[in-house]
């Protein structure tokens, strides 16, 4: 009796762990499968401040050229707040005004990373919504590089949702990860020389791995950290929030003592079991197949192979899915392929 009562004080305690978050909007996401863990008024629009700077720098880094030198120009007048304090006519690389704009929040740094990838604000603006668009950031609309609000007053808006989702797609590339993870980088311009130390306090935590802060007075304080924890690789986002770097800490203890991570399927021991559609070749998934969940959910999942009949295919084409479910909901799927054991002089069967 005192075990079931210490096991229902436990699971209520971290329940009241995140109803207790400060953050008018917040989302837990397992970064692999996007698969939601925990949040709160996850698709409410609200200005996102700094934290818009995540965007910058995974479009830089993918459209750009990393080692090419930036000269400072006259548009750096123009920011105002956090700034790494470049001066005009500086010449530096665009690779370390990344690090300047990501460690230290330097909204003249972001400034001047748009203009290097697109030759101008409004030109990098679009690029940076077409990200938006295809990412799937349906709530989500940017004015600048930056984040802060423009003297109309339009700013960057997201939600909780979009952002836990732009963040796992930057995080899949290895220079952003190493952007995002760096706690003192040193840079060097033609002129100077700085030592930046990261804003985010939370890298001090092993298991954190990377992190963006934000604030406007019309925002508040919004942030992104990133940690892996019993091998889940996990974003927080919260907006709004008066005391975000505890709620951060609360809302990672709650994913260490509430979920696992745990192997479905293995691609090397893959086999659909009776059958008969493709009996003659060779059916294989890509990637293993793992699934986030809460401790007590492991007897509830249903794993189901779907195969699409065809009169003629083709080597390593699609022809299937491996969908999981929990509690009737699909929480993984991955594309099931064919090869063909023999060469066939046609694709008739």
């Amino acid at each position: 009796m005192k075990r079931i009562l210490a096991i229902l004080l436990c699971i209520f305690a971290f329940n009241h762990t995140c109803n207790a978050i400060s953050a008018q909007s917040y989302i837990v996401m397992d970064m692999d499968s996007k698969q939601f863990l925990s949040g709160t008024n996850i698709n409410d629009k609200h200005l996102i401040a700094s934290i818009s700077k995540i965007m910058t720098c995974i479009i830089a880094i993918e459209k750009g050229d990393l080692n090419i030198i930036v000269t400072v120009d006259k548009d750096i007048l123009k920011a105002v707040g956090s700034s790494i304090y470049i001066e005009i006519g500086e010449k530096i690389t665009l690779k370390d005004l990344l690090y300047g704009m990501m460690m230290r929040s330097g909204n003249d740094a972001a400034i001047m990373i748009a203009k290097t990838i697109s030759g101008s604000m409004d030109n990098f603006v679009s690029l940076m919504n077409e990200y938006a668009k295809k990412l799937g950031m349906k709530n989500t609309i940017f004015y600048n590089s930056h984040g802060l609000e423009e003297t109309n007053g339009n700013g960057n808006i997201s939600t909780a949702y979009d952002m836990a989702i732009l963040t796992s797609y930057a995080m899949k590339n290895k220079i952003f990860k190493k952007i995002f993870s760096t706690k003192e980088y040193t840079a060097k311009s033609d002129k100077k020389t700085y030592k930046w130390y990261s804003k985010n306090k939370l890298l001090k935590y092993d298991y954190i791995n990377g992190g963006k802060t934000g604030y406007t007075i019309k925002a508040k304080r919004t942030l992104v950290t990133t940690a892996k924890i019993n091998d889940i690789n996990v974003v927080v986002v919260t907006l709004n929030d008066s005391n975000d770097w505890q709620d951060h800490i609360s809302l990672y203890n709650y994913v260490s003592k509430m979920y696992k991570k745990i192997s479905i399927v293995n691609k090397k021991d893959f086999e659909v079991i009776d059958d008969t559609i493709f009996a003659n070749d060779h059916l294989y998934i890509k990637k293993n197949i793992y699934v986030t969940l809460k401790k007590s959910e492991e007897n509830e999942l249903k794993i189901k192979y779907y195969l699409v009949k065809k009169d003629s295919y083709n080597n390593n084409e699609k022809v299937g899915y491996v969908n999981v479910y929990l509690k009737n909901k699909i929480i993984n799927s991955e594309p099931i392929y064919v090869k063909l054991k023999k060469k066939r002089n046609n694709l008739f069967h």
